[in-house]
């Protein structure tokens, strides 16, 4: 039976924090993920919660052989510390299949034959995150590609939310991004599905992630409400801008890229960037001592909004 969704969620607040961490292996530990990592581990921490890790293998063409294996070591030279084993998503393709049934099941998913040529030929108007799907398979496959996707059904109706850093958050999954996609025609399972079912199999209830996961926030509510459970409460923190001003990356060079000579400046860094103003001296400091004034400090409160460049 469809579950009808709530049009507007809030952050938890009485239940334990379970916060996680997920970052692609894709190669090295950069700032801009360090940033996160930092951000998820602190808030939960400083309420006394759990933090996971979970590596988010997705895409095996994307994946960096080693690359995960070095993280999880970094991490934990840098003085972070996780609860339970780490989750790699490439175990879990059965769970992810299980799901994508039950919602073919009840109607909530249809096979898309269209290719990205056809939707941009047809959508009417362009998304933000590329042209809004204009539900053209809806009712049948029409698209001319073999190879099927796999989406799933929005409303023309708002999905609200209250960010706990970029405050109220309004979208209509309808005019906005169109039904979107869960299983790709390549045979990946994509982002939004893997990324609902693996925090909702953990019970987490806080996400604290960078700001450029924002706008896939409402579908990723729309799909919790379709399989009956509770969003967590959300946290997009800023993003640190590279010179040519967007997202950082592993391509803006080796100043990014986070080791175990650099390791506790660049957590000092980190800090604050996300607005704690940790003390100049910290930065002689070991990883440690430095990771253990964010736990005894760090405040979610003062984390701004706005991506910026990192300061050398």
């Amino acid at each position: 039976m469809f579950i009808k969704f709530m049009t507007a969620i809030v952050p938890h607040s009485h239940s334990p924090v379970i916060g996680r961490f997920a970052p692609s292996p894709t190669g090295p530990l950069h700032f801009g993920t360090l940033v996160a990592a930092v951000a998820s581990y602190l808030q939960a921490r400083r309420t006394g919660g759990r933090w996971l890790v979970r590596i988010e293998d997705l895409d095996p063409p994307r994946v960096v052989a080693g690359s995960a294996a070095a993280l999880l070591l970094l991490l934990e030279e840098l003085g972070f510390e996780w609860d339970g084993p780490v989750v790699y998503q490439s175990t879990r393709f059965e769970r992810y299949q299980s799901i994508l049934e039950e919602l073919r099941y009840r109607q909530l998913v249809f096979d898309c034959g269209c290719s990205r040529r056809e939707i941009l030929a047809s959508a009417p108007h362009p998304g933000e995150e590329g042209p809004i799907y204009p539900g053209t398979c809806r009712h049948g496959v029409r698209g001319s590609r073999r190879e099927r996707s796999v989406r799933l059904r929005v409303e023309d109706r708002d999905i609200h939310f209250v960010d706990g850093i970029q405050k109220e958050q309004r979208q209509n999954l309808e005019r906005e991004v169109g039904d979107f996609v869960l299983y790709r025609a390549d045979g990946v399972f994509a982002y939004q599905l893997a990324v609902v079912i693996d925090d909702m199999d953990a019970g987490v209830t806080h996400v604290v992630r960078g700001a450029d996961l924002l706008f896939s926030t409402p579908r990723q509510i729309r799909l919790y409400h379709c399989l009956g459970a509770e969003p967590p409460a959300y946290f997009h923190h800023p993003l640190v801008l590279g010179a040519d001003g967007q997202k950082l990356s592993k391509r803006d060079g080796d100043y990014t890229l986070i080791n175990q000579v650099n390791g506790a400046a660049q957590l000092w860094r980190a800090l604050a960037f996300l607005g704690q103003t940790p003390p100049p001296e910290l930065l002689d400091a070991t990883p440690h001592e430095v990771l253990g004034w964010g736990l005894a400090n760090f405040s979610i409160s003062r984390v701004g909004r706005e991506n910026r460049p990192l300061e050398l």
